[in-house]
């Protein structure tokens, strides 16, 4: 959105109070501390619509017999006060664990209540700060009944309710596009009642990790869009239409993304089939045409390559069929001769023994038969001629030559067969072997038959299917490159609806110019009677988010400069909630802003410009607290707008009077 200029230069900030307005709608009047129910009272303090100070003075700033050097403002419970104010109002914790361990210990029954006016009726909030866990919020409730009772707890809720639907109204959760459940007070809280460890950096820093607050998103976290959104809400800066709008460019800026990424995987992989296609159809010398002329290229180069294919030889099946059939029997009839072959070549070691045998009873017959000429007696082996000469009574059994004769024969006949059929054996092994020759030589050339024929085959087989593979590869790169165009094609016009919906945003910015620039009149009235009638202010919402510019002799950018603009913005957005310009009450919480960095001059103008719009009615119409270590300016340094001194030292001064 343009910046806003300002038409008229306001002299002074003025307010226009809605009619019946008699006190802020939403104002705290007393916090109470108990050390436990319906025991003492460790601290009661009153507030009041307006300026309501709290200091905790340094020794040097500090007049009378109570000064001291060495007194600090530190330490005191400035901050705690804060929070125990944030802790009534809603909040979920008070203190970081490590403090509210250290404050568990000290006051383990320990309660604080807070006085909430909410439209002209009081609620009164009760709340533990130590082991009990009894909440109460009642309205029209008197507080120290009910903090030294033991009533029913009613949780937190009740009080949250009543702000969200009497003052922040309902819609504002969808409007500022909080997460689902989630209560837009806790969030509008957080803005109004910043933490003293954002340091007034930046208008959208509300909630710090470090102070333990665990504030619900958006309240706190990197992502700066949700605050801004929920900013917006609060300060009706955006419509339900907007808020629709901005879904909607969302959604189209998620499709825009999801498609560009969609076609930087069909770039790449149309990339990667592209190389490999013109490498495998040998194209990688020539010079290709661009899209579309490079498919004609590749279609035309893959037909081609597929009826080459196709004029192959595709390999006789009946003879290969044949061819496989002699292969078959010319294999049976060389394993059937090796087979006998190495089954004689077993065999005549065996025969060769059995003639070794047989020869060996030759001589054994031999001599029987020459000994059947000339006997000899087998008992007392004296020759049978010369026992009959001496009349020998017992040998009378003789050997029949003839039989042993025949035995002979038949033995040297037995050995003569035997030699026979070795040297037959031997004669079949030798004629064997030519014929083993024959039949291996038979096989190979039966094998190299059959697998010339199958390699025929194979290779037609072999081309076809890169041919087809070829084919497939190019109608497949075609395809990506069609979904390419068509994801191109998609995105163009995600684009321009992206493009027409942002013009819709815009247009939209445009229209809140007129809040935006109230706010910036605002805010730039404020820094001049903070800083000088010469300087001036200005605020623009853009795309990243809310910019404030203090122009004082220039456009001045330093830490003091930044934290005025906050400062000087939450003002800002005060006067505009007092005229009921904006969806959160009139309630603001500066937690020490002089420590961050900002000139004492200005400082002191913060508190007089806060008392004087005091002034613009009967009686206050807003409540801001301060708390503070520097000396408030002279004429306030007192009642009704000092509320509370607290010391850092001795403990007694302290905000639980007491050393933690």
């Amino acid at each position: 959105m343009p910046q806003q200029h300002e038409m008229f230069e306001l002299p002074k900030l003025s307010l226009t109070v809605p009619g019946g307005l008699k006190e802020p709608r939403l104002w705290v009047r007393r916090l109470v501390i108990w050390e436990a129910p319906g025991g003492k009272i460790v601290r009661d303090i009153g507030l009041r619509p307006g300026l309501n100070i709290i200091w905790s003075p340094d020794g040097v700033d500090e007049e009378g017999a109570v000064a001291s050097a060495r007194a600090i403002g530190h330490g005191s419970g400035k901050t705690l006060f804060c929070r125990l104010l944030r802790y009534c109002l809603g909040e979920q914790r008070f203190a970081d664990e490590t403090q509210r361990e250290s404050i568990a210990i000290a006051l383990p029954n320990g309660i604080v209540g807070a006085e909430v006016m909410i439209d002209g009726v009081c609620w009164a909030v009760v709340r533990p700060l130590g082991i009990r866990r009894r909440h109460v919020a009642i309205a029209d409730g008197n507080l120290e009944e009910i903090a030294a009772g033991d009533e029913a707890t009613t949780s937190i809720d009740p009080l949250i309710e009543a702000i969200e639907q009497g003052i922040v109204t309902p819609g504002v959760a969808n409007l500022a596009r909080l997460p689902p459940g989630q209560k837009a007070w806790p969030i509008a809280l957080a803005w109004l009642t910043r933490d003293q460890e954002c340091r007034f950096d930046d208008v959208l820093d509300w909630r710090s990790p470090a102070s333990g607050s665990d504030a619900p998103l958006p309240a706190s976290g990197r992502e700066t869009g949700p605050r801004r959104e929920a900013l917006r809400a609060f300060l009706m800066a955006i419509t339900e239409q907007e808020q629709q709008s901005r879904r909607t460019e969302e959604v189209l800026r998620t499709d825009v993304a999801s498609a560009e990424r969609e076609i930087s995987n069909l770039e790449w992989d149309i990339g990667r089939r592209q190389k490999r296609l013109t490498d495998k159809l040998d194209l990688t010398a020539l010079t290709l045409p661009e899209m579309p002329l490079l498919l004609q290229v590749l279609q035309k180069s893959a037909d081609e390559r597929l009826a080459a294919a196709a004029q192959l030889p595709a390999g006789d099946m009946a003879e290969l069929g044949q061819a496989r059939k002699v292969l078959r029997k010319a294999s049976d009839e060389l394993r059937h001769t090796e087979d006998e072959h190495n089954r004689i070549e077993a065999q005549i070691p065996g025969e060769k023994q059995v003639l070794t045998l047989i020869s060996s009873e030759i001589p054994a017959l031999s001599f029987s038969a020459e000994n059947a000429t000339s006997q000899v007696c087998p008992i007392c082996e004296v020759p049978i001629d010369k026992a009959l000469a001496e009349n020998c009574k017992l040998s009378h059994k003789l050997h029949n030559e003839t039989e042993c004769r025949a035995r002979l024969a038949s033995k040297r006949q037995e050995i003569e067969e035997q030699k026979q059929k070795i040297s037959g054996l031997e004669l079949r092994l030798k004629t064997l072997q030519p014929s083993i020759a024959l039949g291996r030589q038979r096989v190979d050339q039966a094998e190299k038959q059959v697998q010339a024929i199958e390699n025929v085959r194979d290779a037609r087989a072999a081309a076809w299917q890169a041919a087809t593979g070829l084919k497939e590869g190019v109608e497949r790169f075609v395809e990506l490159s069609v979904e390419r165009d068509e994801s191109r094609k998609r995105l163009r016009g995600l684009e321009e609806k992206l493009s027409k919906e942002r013009e819709i945003l815009a247009a939209f910015l445009e229209k809140q110019g007129l809040t935006f620039g109230i706010i910036s009149r605002k805010f730039s009235a404020i820094i001049r009677r903070l800083v000088s009638d010469n300087s001036k202010g200005a605020l623009t919402l853009t795309g990243k988010g809310l910019k404030l510019i203090v122009d004082i002799d220039g456009d001045r950018r330093t830490a003091a400069i930044d934290s005025l603009k906050v400062l000087a913005f939450d003002l800002a957005c005060l006067c505009l909630s007092v005229e009921g310009s904006t969806r959160v009450p009139a309630f603001v919480v500066h937690d020490s802003p002089r420590e961050a960095d900002l000139g004492l001059s200005i400082y002191d103008e913060l508190f007089q410009l806060m008392r004087e719009l005091e002034e613009f009615t009967e009686t206050p119409v807003f409540q801001y607290i301060v708390t503070t270590t520097t000396r408030p300016p002279n004429n306030l340094r007192r009642d009704p707008w000092l509320r509370l001194i607290l010391r850092g030292a001795p403990g007694s001064e302290r905000l639980l009077q007491r050393d933690l």
